[in-house]
Order: structure tokens, then sequence, then C-alpha cells
């Protein structure tokens, strides 16, 4: 099936009444959360797992995580100008800019271009998806045991180096999350480990369950207890639509921040917050008024916002052209398609052409209904900022208890989620990043499974790893990376 072929049958399958309608609950659920500061995407498609059960379709499921993820990008922005206050991690440099255009009555004008340039970075990426995932596909059909041990391996520090945060932290979560993926049954010799003689972790922890807790429970534990101020800068937006002269200074910025972006969000742990610092920073290098940033420049507004939404949508091209999601969200969407008996990787495309190519088909869709939404709707949006947190927060909580519940009917995934939500608190408290948590959850068995197989087929000779041409080459690529972290770390002390 070449592309065209599939991009025609994805439409067919993504314009369907159903995949429409989910399609829209999912633009419409992930502006929300992107709006409401707290919550973030990874968190809400974590609540809403426990849908894809019930859900029939894998399409129809996949299809509205991810427009909770791309529509939590387009939803950021409101509260980032309006409140200063960034609703998505994504978000937190248009907070310089764009809280500054709305302090001089220029609010319409910033969330204006940030819609569009949503809109236009996010179809950019879309295009990207559609023409470099196949091929990508193909080539990684050539992958055996040690090519995805290798790769697993490089993807998972590159999420941690890459996290921004700090690296030995993210070290500890990491391995953590690699530990939580062993508890249960042996996948070789079918032994049982870890359980401590308890039954209910003879199955394993339960990603739902870990999810839910950690980026559920725990997010909302920690908000509540600090005190977010949400008091609107201005309640007159003014127009909402660029002028010529925003348009002028825009272009070029949105152009450079959709490229920026997509390739960024191909990197494991690039993602749309690294994407959106290199666009600011960009931007302001090559600025012929670099003064201006800071104190509402519009680029600064419009280059962050789009390098952010092409991010979102690339990251998707790691996920189903080789099993390895890049991000919190993204392994969220992995455990959605796993829930559904889909495993994502090189064989998508060809056992499951229907949601390869309608999970692509509807992020078309997805960023028109966005755009839609964002611009006409926007006193909707800014409305929904005047709902006190300490109302959403028990709901939310006793929506997720009885999700986890639903999930197999056991009380004792209730006491594990409670677990998680304990961790999640405690991690957040001592300013460790949860994110490495739920990638080496689920890229853990790949990674155990492909180590062992490989050393079965070589005899247990460490050298498979970098006798085969792409394995070897991953592995050094993970050597520079140590390396370069190592050397890093050191002048850093060097200079402290």
């Amino acid at each position: 099936m070449d592309i065209f072929t599939g991009l025609i049958n994805g439409f067919d399958i993504a314009l369907s009444g159903t995949n429409i309608l989910f399609c829209f609950l999912g633009a419409v659920i992930g502006t929300a959360i992107g709006v409401l500061p707290g919550l973030g995407p990874a968190a809400t498609i974590a609540l809403l797992l426990p849908i894809t059960y019930i859900i029939g379709s894998p399409v129809t499921a996949v299809i509205m995580m991810a427009g909770i993820f791309y529509g939590a990008m387009y939803g950021g922005s409101t509260t980032s100008i309006l409140l200063n206050l960034p609703g998505e991690a994504a978000s937190v440099v248009t907070c310089i800019d764009g809280y500054q255009m709305a302090k001089k009555g220029r609010a319409g004008a910033a969330l204006g271009i940030a819609a569009i340039g949503s809109f236009v970075a996010g179809t950019v990426a879309v295009l990207g998806l559609t023409f470099f995932a196949p091929p990508l596909a193909e080539f990684a059909l050539d992958f055996g045991p040690p090519e995805y041990f290798a790769l697993t391996t490089l993807g998972l520090l590159l999420a941690v180096a890459l996290s921004g945060g700090s690296i030995v932290k993210g070290l500890i979560v990491l391995v953590s999350g690699l530990l939580f993926a062993m508890v249960g049954l042996d996948p070789i010799s079918g032994k049982i480990r870890f359980t401590f003689g308890s039954i209910g972790l003879q199955g394993g922890f339960d990603f739902v369950t870990m999810a839910m807790g950690v980026f559920g429970l725990g997010e909302i534990l920690y908000n509540l207890e600090s005190a977010m101020k949400t008091e609107i800068v201005t309640t007159k937006l003014g127009k909402v639509f660029p002028t010529l002269k925003d348009w002028s200074d825009s272009k070029w910025p949105i152009i450079r921040g959709s490229v920026i972006g997509f390739f960024i969000g191909i990197i494991p742990g690039g993602g749309a917050v690294i994407s959106s610092l290199a666009s600011y920073a960009i931007e302001r290098k090559y600025s012929r008024h670099p003064e201006e940033f800071g104190n509402g420049a519009i680029q600064g507004v419009a280059g962050p916002e789009s390098a952010n939404n092409a991010a979102s949508s690339s990251s998707f091209i790691p996920l189903l052209t080789l099993g390895i999601p890049g991000n919190a969200a993204i392994a969220m969407i992995f455990a959605a398609l796993m829930i559904q008996g889909i495993t994502p990787g090189p064989f998508l495309v060809a056992e499951h052409p229907d949601v390869f190519w309608g999970v692509i088909a509807s992020m078309y869709i997805g960023n028109v209904m966005l755009l839609i939404l964002n611009l006409p709707m926007v006193g909707l949006w800014v409305q929904m900022l005047r709902v006190p947190y300490g109302i959403l927060a028990p709901v939310i909580v006793l929506f997720t208890t009885v999700g986890v519940y639903s999930t197999q009917n056991q009380v004792f995934d209730v006491y594990s989620m409670l677990f998680f939500a304990a961790l999640g608190y405690g991690m957040r408290k001592l300013d460790f990043d949860p994110a490495p948590l739920p990638l080496a959850f689920v890229l853990g068995p790949l990674l155990e499974r492909s180590l062992r197989q490989s050393l079965l087929i070589s005899g247990g000779d460490l050298t498979i790893f970098v006798t085969r041409p792409i394995s070897g080459t991953l592995i050094a690529v993970l050597v520079l990376l140590i390396v370069g972290q190592t050397v890093f770390f050191l002048k850093g002390r060097a200079r402290a």
C-alpha cells in the first residue's frame, strides 16, 4: 500500500461518525486541560485509560488520546498569555512575551497568533509524519533483538538527558521504572519474581494503575498543596485575528518553529518543552530587535507555540514506526494500544493499516477542529479559568478511583494506585521528574526480552551488539552520549 492510498483509506476511517465524534471530544478535552493549570496531557490520558477498555475500536481510542495530547498544546497558551501561568509545561516560554502582550491590551492578537501558528505547525508536522513514517517503518523491519536493545537503551537515556532536570535523579526514576516492570512473571522462564509472597503482585503492576497514581492522583495532591492564583490580566481580549504587521513579524518564526519542533519531536526525550525553548532562543538570537523580547514581542509567542505543536505531532513517528514512546504522554498512548492488543512498531503499518493511517488522517481533521475551537471560542475557554481547582480536584479523585477499580474489579488495584500516588507526590516534592517512570515501565519488558534474546542468539557473546551495523552504530551514539554527559557534569563540578 503506497502512501497516498493509505492516506485516502485513513481519511475514510477517520471521517466515520464515531471517529469524528471522538476526535472532537479529544480536541475539546485536550484544549480544556491545556487551559486549566495543574493537569497536563500525560495525567489526563492516564486518567482516561480505563475508557479504552470500553471503546471497542483501537483506532477510535487512539484518535481520542492523540487529540487530547496535541489539543493540550493549543490550550496551554491561553493561561500563559492571560495568567502568566503555563497551563502545560511546553507553554512556559509563551508566558515571557505573551503575558506582556496581554498587559499592553494585545491579548487577542497573542491568542490569535498562537492558535494560527499551532495550526500551521501541526499541519506541517502531520505532513512530515505522513511521508516520513512509512519509510522509517520499512527500514525498522531489519531490526532484530540486538538493534531493539540498543535503540531502547539509547531512547531511555536520551529521555533522561534531555529532560532538563538532574541526570542523577532522572536515572533513579528510570531504574525504578525498570524494577517495577520486572515484578511478576519472568517472560522467558515463567518464574515468579519480586512479589514478596503477594498474590496480587504475581501478575505484575498494571500500567493503568501506575499511570493514574503517579500522574493523576499524585499531581492532584501536589497541586492542591500549592495555591495557584488565577487572576486574569484583562477581560478585554481585543481583536483575535492578527494585523498585517503581526503576520509579517510572525511568518518566519512560525515556519522556523515548525521545522525545529518537527525534528526535535522525533528524538526520544526531545518533545515540546525543548523545542519551544530552542525556538525562542533562535528567534531572539537572530532578531533585528532582540531588546523587544521579554517586553511583548509577538515572535516570542509565534515561534515557541509553533514548535511545541509540531513536536507533539512528530513524536508519534518513533511510536508508530519503532514502538518507542518519546515522552510520558506518548507512553500513555502506547499503553492504550497495548490494552487493545496492538503492539506499536514496524509491523503496525502492515498488520494494522487502519490504526496507522486512521490516526494520521485524524490529526489533519483534529488540527482544523482545534483552530475553530481556539479562535472564535477563545472567550469560552477564558471563563473556564474561573472554576476553582478545589472543586475540580475531588471530582477527578472520585472518577480516578472508580476508573482504577473498574479495570479489573480488584481492590488491590486501588491500593496499588494509592502507593503510586504517594510515590508521585513524593517525587514532585523532592523535585524528581516523573516522566522517565512510565517510559521505563512500558519499555522495560522490551529491553529485557531483546537483551536476553540477543544473548541466547550469540551464546552469551556481548560483541553481538557492536558487530552488527545498526546496533553497533546505536551503541556508538550511546557511548558518545554517556561520555558527553560525563564531561559536561565534570565541567559543571569544576566551575562550582
